[in-house]
């Protein structure tokens, strides 16, 4: 059965010389287009350099790059791994563990940005951002334009790239593992590139230029993980820099969006629920933007242009549906600019992404030709359904292999994350695949509170769902409980809750995100229904002595969004907990491991490192009982890759 994928094509017809006047005069209804992920960065590998290798320690810059161990024994009395010395009795984990640590550092490639423009591409090699010819990507040969040791940051990355029109100038954003804090630098591009100017806590940034050939940079400065201001910049003989616009409502944020054909400049001003755009024209950035449609509560769309119409992906109106394959979970936008195509990657947990088009003149769908991955014979994917306890049908997608037998024996690990109206992550992860190659299950639950269908999904989440999902799997003969695992990551970390201490983090408006969570979940200071309600289901105010699973918690040094001291908090209390629950014990029960391993740095979003990685697996494994041999010899040449 073809999965369908809701993908939104209808256009607003309006000539772009006489935008202004329509949008003034008319009405917008809203309309459907493709996706909103338009990521206008391309990735590029590369390996580590000099800059890197001179660090005393390195920390995880991207996905795979090991980051340093970090022990929390001066917090609390929690479980900690036994190291074991290299010698020839180790166990399958230490061996491969070993390698991926002692490997040499250049060896390990990782990810980051990459634009292309003109005849150049620019990127990151080793500490400076650089620029070569495009079809000199591939070779040493290229041209420096900027060292990022001059800013003096411990271990830098550059995040994101843009190019001025005319390539006077380049932006980019640098950022480092400890902050999700940036600074945007202005390079001016000559015989001798030199940085011009620097700005600090910059969120999103475009350029545009204006009617006399004058570059303009328009960015969003960012205070507090809160982005609420807007400005404008010259550079050259003609300096200025202003604040351009202010969103007043602290629980809406502001984004800048160039449209993919750099025709219009998109001002995005929304919150979890409802949004706002204002138009900027490309061609008069000077001039005041067009409204496109006011905020209306409960109402999301996104504007993007080609061809002379505007396409405005929304959450209102009936969508247009177009089949995939039936192994397709992820949907990656490609940054090709092509009016005519729409060329996007489709991709699973297990399966790596695989070119597909769009071509907007036929109305059809074309795949890429050639090899095909092995993983489609040798696996499975199943749609399923729970029944959840007041009727809504959850769904469910299940990967295992295709020779799998009796999958009642089988391991089963469950993902889950149902928050903010976002859909559970299914992009590939070779850890993933490596699981299944072994024979494990993966099922991942689409509960409420997810973005997987629609607002209203969103609306009615929290909690009501995992446990119908579990139960289903089990009696359509996936698993058993006591070979039954789970994972979750930041909202539900706590696999049924947004934070670990809910009633607390919302009370406290002194932390950067509690306002505009406030209508996520509720608001515990002014409304006593609310405070009742958030006690019920705080996973730090119900713990209490009972029976816990074995659980590896996973935090931050530095994590702004997720602060150290209240995971150290809600852990401590576990163990008391669980202390007191072993005093009197039933007959058979054994005291579970609560691991709390705290990475380096402080960046919420960053990629899971090799070490993070097989600790992980290493926990499930040893927690089952099961034989780790082959699952590491096999991870270990997905992550080199």
């Amino acid at each position: 059965m073809q999965q369908k994928s809701k993908l939104f094509l209808q256009a607003l017809k309006y000539s772009v010389p006489h935008l202004g006047k329509c949008m003034q005069k008319q009405h917008l209804n809203h309309y459907n287009f493709a996706d909103h992920y338009y990521n206008r960065i391309k990735l590029k590998k590369y390996h580590l350099t000099k800059c890197l290798q001179n660090k005393p320690k390195i920390s995880e810059l991207a996905r795979n790059i090991p980051s340093r161990s970090f022990s929390c024994k001066d917090f609390l009395p929690i479980k900690q791994e036994n190291e074991k010395s290299l010698s020839e009795n180790m166990d399958a984990f230490e061996k491969v563990r070993a390698k991926l640590e002692t490997q040499p550092q250049e060896e390990y490639e990782i990810i980051n940005a990459e634009i292309k423009h003109g005849g150049f591409v620019y990127y990151q090699e080793g500490c400076c951002l650089v620029r070569s010819k495009d079809e000199e990507a591939d070779s040493d040969n290229y041209e420096v334009l900027f060292n990022l040791e001059e800013l003096k940051l411990d271990q830098p990355f550059i995040d994101c790239i843009r190019v001025a029109p005319d390539e006077k100038y380049v932006a980019a954003k640098i950022r480092t593992e400890d902050s999700e804090a940036s600074t945007c630098i202005i390079v001016k591009l000559s015989d001798q590139p030199a940085m011009e100017a620097s700005f600090p806590n910059v969120s999103s940034f475009e350029w545009v230029k204006d009617e006399e050939d004058e570059d303009v940079l328009f960015y969003t400065f960012q205070r507090n993980l809160r982005c609420h201001d807007v400005y404008r910049a010259t550079f050259g003989d003609n300096k200025r820099n202003e604040r351009f616009y202010t969103e007043k409502d602290p629980s809406y944020f502001v984004f800048l969006y160039l449209t993919k054909d750099s025709r219009f400049l998109t001002i995005n001003i929304m919150n979890k629920t409802t949004s706002e755009v204002w138009l900027i024209d490309g061609l008069s950035p000077w001039d005041p933007p067009v409204l496109i449609q006011k905020r209306i509560h409960g109402v999301l769309y996104y504007v993007e242009h080609r061809d002379d119409e505007l396409y405005i992906l929304t959450n209102v109106g009936e969508p247009t549906e177009f089949k995939l394959p039936p192994w397709a979970c992820g949907f990656i936008m490609d940054t090709n600019s092509d009016p005519k195509n729409c060329p996007f990657q489709l991709c699973s947990p297990i399966r790596p992404p695989k070119y597909y088009t769009y071509k907007f003149a036929e109305g059809k769908l074309f795949e890429e030709t050639g090899h095909e991955d092995p993983i489609t014979k040798t696996s499975r994917v199943l749609r399923l359904e729970a029944k959840s306890k007041d009727g809504k049908l959850v769904p469910m997608t299940v990967f295992h292999k295709t020779d799998s037998e009796d999958l009642q024996k089988k391991p089963l690990l469950v993902h889950v994350y149902g928050a903010y109206g976002m859909d559970l992550k299914m992009n590939f992860r070779p850890e993933r695949r490596v699981l299944v190659d072994d024979g494990w299950i993966l099922a991942y639950c689409h509960v409420r509170g997810g973005g997987e269908l629609g607002l209203q999904w969103h609306g009615h989440g929290l909690g009501l769902d995992l446990e119908a999902c579990i139960k289903t799997l089990h009696g359509q003969g996936f698993s058993q409980p006591s070979l039954t695992t789970l994972t979750a990551f930041s909202a539900w970390g706590a696999l049924c809750a947004p934070f670990l201490d809910v009633l607390n983090t919302m009370m406290d408006t002194t932390l950067p995100l509690t306002l505009e969570e406030l209508e996520e979940w509720g608001n515990p200071s002014s409304d006593e229904k609310h405070k009742n309600y958030i006690k019920r289901y705080c996973p730090y105010q119900n713990i209490k002595p009972q029976h816990y699973p074995s659980i590896h918690i996973t935090a931050y040094e530095n994590d702004e969004r997720v602060p150290l001291k209240g995971i150290v908090n809600y852990t401590e209390k576990l163990k008391e907990a669980i202390m007191e629950h072993a005093k009197d014990p039933s007959e058979g029960y054994q005291t579970p491991n609560i691991i709390l391993d705290i990475q380096p740095g402080g960046n919420h979003v960053i990629e899971d490192s090799h070490k993070k990685i097989t600790a992980q697996i290493k926990f499930l494994y040893e927690e089952l009982g099961l034989d780790s041999t082959s699952v590491f010899e096999n991870l270990k040449k997905y992550l080199k890759f």
